[in-house]
Order: structure tokens, then C-alpha cells, then sequence
């Protein structure tokens, strides 16, 4: 499973953004991308889901149980 800071520096990369104008672009603060991207903890959810968002994902609390059954298939 890909890391959600990988993700997102990768995508950001693909449309040629910097961190300052994918920012802009997505409505948050520039500090926003930097702790994903850096990999930080302690993120807001609501702005990890509006940056997610422009490239159509988006985080959701599922069951450990619910996981660990999709992971075994």
C-alpha cells in the first residue's frame, strides 16, 4: 500500500505543481502540503480529504476487520 506522502508528492509531480501552487490550488496552506508530503501524524482530516480530493480519493476510517479481509484476497 502506498504511503499517503508518497501519493501525494508523486500526483502533485505528474501535473508539474509546486507544493506553493497545488496550494493554492486546492485552497489550504502551504504548511497542509508540507506535513503530508513530510509524512507528518498530527493532519487534519478534512484538509488531507480536500487535497485528496483533487486527485479523486479520499481517507475514510474502515474496520481493522474489514481490512484485513480485503487484504487477503
Amino acid at each position: 500500500m502506498e504511503k499517503l506522502s508518497t501519493f501525494l508528492k508523486t500526483r502533485r509531480k505528474e501535473v508539474n505543481l509546486t507544493q506553493q501552487e497545488f496550494a493554492d490550488r486546492v485552497g489550504v496552506a502551504l504548511t497542509v502540503i508540507r506535513k503530508i508530503e513530510q509524512g507528518k501524524t498530527n493532519l487534519n482530516m478534512t484538509k488531507v480529504n480536500l487535497v485528496l480530493g483533487m486527485f479523486g480519493h479520499e481517507l475514510a476510517v474502515v474496520k481493522t476487520a474489514d481490512f484485513e479481509k480485503s487484504t487477503k484476497k
